[in-house]
């Protein structure tokens, strides 16, 4: 077949597709940035849609970048695609000077990785490259392309997953300019198989308000035929156009393939794609055949110089030969000199048909290549392939070391896990005369790599509550490593070994370990190890963190963080510091501390990291504690809007509020959290929240059923009670109380006993949670005062209402929980008025009524109100729910007076009786001025005025 046989490839049957992702443009270049997920199995037409999308693009004036992801098996080259991306944007003097002012693109470019370990880096590096394209989408409108997203690595995947849920497509303020950026990413389907590291990516992406999932489905037979007609210049019997659409099955590529290869000296057509494509190759010349199958070992695409020394051909036969691949449209021109495959299937195609021995000596001519122009960090990964398929196990020992510590400079620590995995599975086959040192390591090297591996893991799993086996994996890093001679890995082993025993309550064995390890990292100089073993001491002896010994502890040790620039630790001195405030019963002291930590925190680009986030959430409990709602939940907001997708850290105290003030839609939204929480914050915030909507419903068996399932969610493997439980229990026991209440005297003893006996069991779980730990330390000011919640309603269900126990109560949420003393004070009001002392009843609703109208409390305010409304004054009359200033204000009301003229004769503003008018509606339930007055002469709050009175 002549080259001018065949056209360009029209885009036929995609009108749809096409126009929607037209339309995603339109709203980009307006400022309103999205991302589209382009899926269809391979050949579909997901390349073709998206070059005709690209190319509308740039006729519009919109900047296109491709990034491309290759197959490397299953640890491939870190943050390839947007590498590329960013190589690209390089070259053009309008970026030029944004890249300049932002490390992020240097360090993925290679030439700014930090070396100094930093297990949070890539979180800056991941805030800093969405800062970028922002800042880049502002200089002109951008269309980023991602191509092969299947083969991504899991550095990319993450860097995706935080450019879509936390930074590109969201704008940080009102004021921040608009984003003029589009994000196209495109997978094969059919590659997706139920492990797929993709795949729970996609389901986390796809609900997100700022992303698409384009699905493309194989074309209809009609579509078919009109492509496979437009594919030839000259008309094909319709004969062989029916058979090309009956075995194209809908895929276009197929469909493409079969026309190119119609006509071939070939027996008979294929029945497979590989055999299709193959027919396609061997009719290539001999020397343009071996080019292609030398290029297929390097990958998808290949640069021009190394595919000239790996082929082994003088510079006229390799161009005659790609000038021939070219042509045929087996190999495509690329971006700095390379070649690429037009389709990954036809490389995958050429490669598998390699022979065995022809197969493992190119790969091992590549990677003796890319060796010999300098051991460079980034070509670690792929060195490492190239001579792990040429079976030169010494070399790709160290090319994998080299690439994991690449790996960890970027930030990304699954890839270096998974090259540290490869190592340990190399390193017996390597003879010790070829293994390479390591440098820093005194003992044995095997050991030491096998403890770094071991005690990061282990990191990892505490920080998803995989408690158990991150104690069975930091045990196992601190049996492998000697302590003596003193190391860098022995005390960060140690360090690890610490945490996990803590979490598990193996405390004697934490602070054993914990005051060695100490000695060692003070006797190394490692500032960062000493800082991170005082924060576990800290919380470890001497009474807590709460103590003055635990207060001087981690004072210390964020000293020491910070001289050491070791940003995590200082995160987690910072966040016990704060949280240690709270826990002494001084929430007001927490918030000059939450600022200033979140503010570092942001500084260095850890916004997002474990410690900031649960410091964020604290931020905003100490709110809700204190009473200051409105600022709680505009708080919120900001922080939703600022760092999106951080869930109950950034919304748990808000729907606090939201459930309190009555919103319907709170507990809808707390079973999504529990429902789809894969952190525990999520779990803890929706198992509270169900827990008291359900108490403040009156429903006793749902309340204690959400309190099961919370309890049921939170555990983890230690087996003790989350200390959350005696608040869950002490908001169960209100309804259980009230049920019994009624019960008591209706004869169903029964019944009664069935609550009581409940009652007594929750009391119990309280009391488990909040008296003391496994060392006996009892929980701090906030776990007292729910568990004397707790027993003033246990007391109620099984004997009656007590007021001293309910006075009891109301103190203990002295410490600053002013949401928490109003209930207390309205069930403390009950029990007096129970007792008959119906004016300290009155007196103790109306201190109440005040705290929940002022939070806007509104299902505690109607209930304060009944109990107002029906407890009789000493003198027998019903007590009027208005303040003396509100009655007043009704009483000139009754008189037909305006607002001004109210406050005339009051001296007072004319909108400040507005707010009295407006109370005294709420209060009496009026819709009136003239209903108002009706409501409170019927109720005996105002007399009739004397006739003459005006």
């Amino acid at each position: 077949m002549s080259q001018s046989a065949f056209i360009t490839s029209p885009l036929i049957g995609r009108t749809g597709e096409l126009a929607r992702l037209t339309g995603v443009l339109e709203r980009a270049r307006g400022g309103e940035a999205r991302a589209v997920l382009v899926a269809g199995d391979a050949g579909v037409g997901k390349t073709r849609l998206l070059d005709e999308v690209a190319g509308q693009a740039a006729r519009a004036g919109t900047t296109v970048v491709t990034g491309r992801c290759v197959d490397l098996g299953e640890v491939g080259l870190p943050y390839l695609p947007f590498t590329e991306i960013l190589g690209v944007l390089a070259a053009d003097e309008r970026f030029s000077a944004v890249l300049a002012a932002h490390p992020a693109a240097e360090r993925l470019l290679g030439a700014g990785a930090d070396p100094a370990r930093d297990p949070d880096g890539r979180l800056r590096l991941f805030e800093g490259v969405a800062g970028l394209f922002a800042e880049l989408a502002a200089v002109a409108p951008l269309l980023l392309v991602l191509e092969d997203l299947h083969w991504a690595d899991q550095s990319s995947r993450d860097l995706l997953r935080f450019l879509l849920s936390r930074g590109v497509p969201h704008r940080p303020d009102p004021g921040a300019p608009e984003r003029r950026l589009a994000l196209l990413a495109s997978y094969r389907a059919d590659d997706l198989h139920r492990r797929h590291p993709l795949r729970p990516l996609l389901a986390e992406l796809v609900r997100l308000p700022a992303v698409e999932r384009l699905e493309l489905r194989p074309l209809p037979d009609a579509e078919v035929a009109r492509l496979v007609r437009a594919l030839r210049e000259r008309p094909l019997p319709e004969a062989t156009v029916r058979g090309i659409v009956a075995r194209a099955e809908g895929n276009a590529f197929y469909a493409e393939e079969l026309v190119a290869a119609a006509g071939a000296a070939a027996d008979g057509m294929p029945s497979g794609l590989a055999d299709l494509l193959l027919i396609r190759v061997e009719q290539l010349s001999e020397t343009a055949q071996q080019v292609l199958r030398t290029a297929a070992v390097a990958g998808r695409s290949v640069g021009h110089e190394l595919l000239r020394e790996a082929a082994g051909l003088p510079e006229e036969e390799l161009e005659s030969a790609l000038r021939e691949a070219v042509g045929r449209q087996l190999l495509v021109l690329g971006d700095g000199g390379t070649y690429a495959f037009r389709h990954a299937l036809l490389r995958e195609a050429v490669y598998t048909d390699l022979l065995p021995g022809e197969r493992s000596r190119l790969h091992g001519s590549y990677a003796r290549l890319l060796a010999a122009r300098g051991r460079g960090a980034q070509t670690a990964a792929e060195r490492a392939h190239h001579y792990r398929e040429s079976h030169d196990l010494p070399e790709a020992l160290t090319a994998s070391l080299d690439a994991a510590d690449h790996a960890q400079r970027l930030g990304a620590p699954a890839e270096e896990l998974r090259h540290l995995e490869t190592v340990l599975d190399l390193w017996p086959s390597v003879p010790p005369d070829a293994r390479p040192a390591l440098a820093g390591v005194g003992q044995d090297a095997d050991s030491a790599l096998a403890a770094r591996i071991r005690y990061t893991l282990a990191g990892n799993l505490l920080s998803v509550d995989q408690l158990e086996a991150a104690f069975r994996y930091s045990s196992e890093a601190l049996a492998l490593i000697p302590a003596e001679p003193p190391s860098r890995t022995w005390v960060w082993a140690a360090a690890t070994h610490v945490m996990a025993s803590s979490h598990l309550g193996e405390d004697e064995t934490a602070l054993s370990i914990a005051h060695r390890a100490l000695g060692v990292a003070e006797r190394l100089g490692a500032a960062d190890a000493q800082a991170d073993l005082l924060i576990s001491l800290a919380n470890l002896q001497d009474g807590g963190r709460t103590s003055p010994a635990g207060q001087e502890r981690l004072g210390r040790a964020r000293e020491l963080a910070r001289s050491a620039g070791h940003g995590p630790v200082e995160m987690r001195a910072l966040f016990n510091q704060a949280v240690s405030a709270f826990e002494a019963g001084d929430p007001e002291a927490c918030l000059p501390l939450l600022a200033e930590a979140l503010e570092r925190a942001r500084r260095t680009g850890l916004l997002s990291s474990i410690y900031p986030l649960g410091m964020r959430y604290l931020q905003l409990l100490v709110m809700y504690t204190l009473g200051r709602w409105d600022a709680c939940l505009s708080t919120a907001a900001e922080a939703e809007t600022a760092l999106p997708a951080t869930g109950a850290f950034a919304t748990g105290p808000a729907l606090y509020v939201a459930v309190a003030r009555g919103d319907g839609t709170a507990a809808e939204r707390a079973q999504a959290l529990m429902d789809g929480a894969s952190d525990w914050m999520g779990r803890l915030v929706g198992g509270i929240v169900l827990t008291d909507a359900a108490a403040l419903l009156g429903d006793p068996e749902a309340a204690v059923e959400r309190m099961r399932e919370a309890l049921t969610a939170l555990g983890d493997d230690s087996g003790r009670r989350p200390d959350v439980t005696v608040r869950l229990a002490a908001l169960c026991l209100a309804p259980v109380a009230d049920r019994a209440a009624e019960l008591r005297g209706g004869g169903d003893e029964r019944e009664l006993r069935r609550w009581t006996d409940t009652a007594t069991w929750l009391v119990e779980q309280a009391r488990g949670s909040a008296e003391g730990d496994e060392a006996g330390r009892p929980q701090g000011p906030e776990g007292q005062a729910w568990l004397a919640r707790a027993e003033a309603e246990w007391t109620t269900a099984v004997s009656g209402p007590d007021p001293a126990a309910w006075e009891k109560a109301v103190a203990a949420f002295d410490y600053g929980d002013a949401y928490e003393q109003a209930r207390c004070r309205l069930r403390c009001a009950r029990a007096l008025a129970a007792a008959g002392r119906h004016g300290e009843a009155v007196e103790c609703a109306r201190q109440a009524r005040e705290t929940a109208a002022a939070l806007g409390a509104v299902p505690l305010l109607e209930r304060l109100d009944e109990l107002i409304r029906a407890t009789p004054s000493p003198g027998g009359c019903p007590v009027s729910p208005l303040t003396a200033r509100e009655r007043d204000v009704l009483r000139l009301l009754a008189r037909g007076r305006s607002n001004r003229q109210i406050g005339e004769e009051l001296f007072i503003t004319g909108k400040t009786a507005s707010v009295h008018v407006s109370n005294i509606l709420a209060k009496l339930g009026a819709a009136s001025r003239t209903e108002a007055v009706a409501i409170a002469y019927r109720r005996g709050l105002i007399a009739p005025e004397p006739a003459g009175s005006g």
